[in-house]
Parts: C-alpha cells; sequence; structure tokens
C-alpha cells in the first residue's frame, strides 16, 4: 500500500503544495497523513500512526527529507528503520536519488538511496560544526577587541549607593532602604551584594 506524509512546523502554516504532489504522485486521501508540529523529534501524532500502519512492500512518499524530519542523523535512524526493520520503501519526491524502490532500471536503488542519505547527513553534520566553529571564532574575535557580551551592567546611582551605604552601616532599616531605593526585595540584594563586593 502506498502512503504519503506531510508536514509543516506549526499551525499557521499551510500543508497544500505537500498535498498536491503527493495527490500527483498517487497516493490515495486516506492515506495521507499530516502533522503541524515541530521536526525536531519524531514523536508527532500522525507519523506514529502512520508507523504503525506500514507493513513491509509498503510505500512512504514524503515531498522533501525535512519533511520526515529536521535532524539528519535522527532521519537517517528512522529511515535505517523504515527501510532494514520495517521494510518499507520510501520515495522523496524533491530529490529523485533519494528512492529505495528496485525497479528495471533502478536496481541499487536501496544502496543509492542509503548512501545518499549518508552523504546528506555527514554534510548536514559538517555544516553544523563548521556553524560553531564559526561562532566560536566570531565571539573570542569580538572579545579580544573589547565587545562584552551578556546583559549590560546597570550602574548605581549616587543615590542608591547612599541608601546602601546606610543600611550596611545600620542607619536604616531593610524596609527603608526598599523605599529609597524603589527596589523589589531581591533586586535590592542582589545590587547590595554587588556595592558590597565593590567597596
Amino acid at each position: 500500500m502506498d502512503f504519503g506524509y506531510a508536514r509543516v512546523s506549526s499551525k499557521g502554516q499551510n500543508l497544500d503544495r505537500q498535498l498536491v504532489e503527493l495527490r500527483e504522485f498517487g497516493i490515495a486521501e486516506e492515506n495521507i497523513f499530516r502533522d503541524k508540529e515541530s521536526g525536531k523529534s519524531f514523536e508527532r501524532r500522525s507519523y506514529l500512526t502512520l508507523r504503525q500502519k506500514l507493513r513491509e512492500g509498503d510505500l512512504l512518499v514524503v515531498k522533501s527529507i525535512d519533511r520526515l524530519g529536521r535532524d539528519y542523523s535522527m532521519i537517517l535512524e528512522e529511515w535505517t528503520f523504515l527501510t532494514k526493520t520495517a521494510k518499507c520503501d520510501i520515495v522523496v519526491l524533491d530529490m529523485n536519488l533519494l528512492d529505495t524502490r528496485a525497479r528495471g532500471d533502478n536496481l541499487m536503488g536501496k544502496f543509492i538511496a542509503d548512501l545518499v542519505l549518508q552523504i546528506l547527513s555527514f554534510v548536514a553534520e559538517n555544516e553544523r560544526m563548521c556553524i560553531r566553529e564559526r561562532q566560536a571564532e566570531g565571539i573570542r574575535i569580538a572579545k579580544e577587541k573589547g565587545v562584552k557580551f551578556g546583559r549590560p551592567r546597570t550602574e548605581l546611582s549616587c543615590y542608591v549607593e547612599e541608601a546602601f551605604s546606610d543600611y550596611r552601616d545600620g542607619e536604616i532599616s531593610l524596609d527603608e532602604a526598599l523605599k529609597e531605593t524603589h527596589l523589589k526585595r531581591t533586586t535590592f540584594y542582589n545590587y547590595f551584594h554587588r556595592f558590597l563586593r565593590e567597596r
């Protein structure tokens, strides 16, 4: 049996383009499963229902590989389960090489599709590593140039510092200090401890 799967990341996004292509491929309406959820995991309601229905020899069709999931290592793991354990075929409409069906003109379909997916997984992981390295390098260079990261430091007014001094010296109570500084108790203590460290 042939099944289709369509996914977008949020309820506000539209599935129409994917549904049109799945129907044009020949997937029956009742066999198209839809999710409007993030692809960060495979714990999606419709996808899990579809997974339970798949049997050996069935075909799963998706418009693009990122509709199946977002993380290539997870996609690779799920792909292996579907093709090796569940013994299903997969067709990715946007990439002809990701077609595991063994046909007369494609005797090595499963092998080629697995190989292409491994390459895609490697490229995606390599790109993630490069992005992390570029970010780290950018942060290092920025720090060397004196760029400060994190929330900007709040400078205390002379009135607040005066209230802190009076509170520290026992000249005013906590309630009086809070009233003078217009700070909430937690914020007061945070700034007060910083004031003490810097004195």
